[in-house]
This record gives C-alpha cells, structure tokens and sequence, in this order.
C-alpha cells in the first residue's frame, strides 16, 4: 500500500507527458497541411524559401532567383509570418 501513491504520480507524468506531444505532433500536422504556394518557410537546415509547388510527399522551395529545391513535408520547420518577414 505504501508503494500505491508513488505508482500514481508516475503513471500521471507519463500520461502528461503523452498528451503533450500528442497536441505538439496535431499542431505540426496541421500546420504542415495548410502550407499553401506562395507562403515563406523555414527548413529545418535554416533554409528561408517561397513555397513553388506542394506535392504529395513535400514542396518545390525557391530559395532564389532559378533556384528551386524539393524537399520533405518533414523538412520545414516553420511557416514565416508577415511580422517575422519584415523583421528579417
């Protein structure tokens, strides 16, 4: 019985801890599916690029003028807002 309590608080971290990163991954996910052509991004890598083309598993970036790379849905980090391209 004494062991009971501890038990508890552990279980209840570990739940805690997986509801988190269960709204973390929701929010990246929809945030990856509203990606649209024309939004700025950030990759993973520090790569600023305008969204060209999105495609089935990833985007078309340029990144410069007749300059375009693909990568991954997994490869963007962020979507770069209007404040945060101005600031830049």
């Amino acid at each position: 019985m004494g062991m009971l309590p501890m038990i508890i608080i552990i279980v209840a971290m570990f739940y805690l801890m997986w509801r988190g990163q269960a709204k973390e991954r929701k929010k990246r996910e929809a945030m990856l599916s509203a990606i649209k052509n024309g939004d700025r991004v950030i990759t993973i890598g520090g790569i600023y690029g305008t969204v060209a083309e999105v495609k089935n598993e990833g985007f078309l970036l340029k990144i410069s003028d007749n300059v375009k790379i693909e990568v991954t849905k997994n490869a963007v980090g962020s979507v770069v807002t209007a404040g945060e391209a101005a600031a830049k």
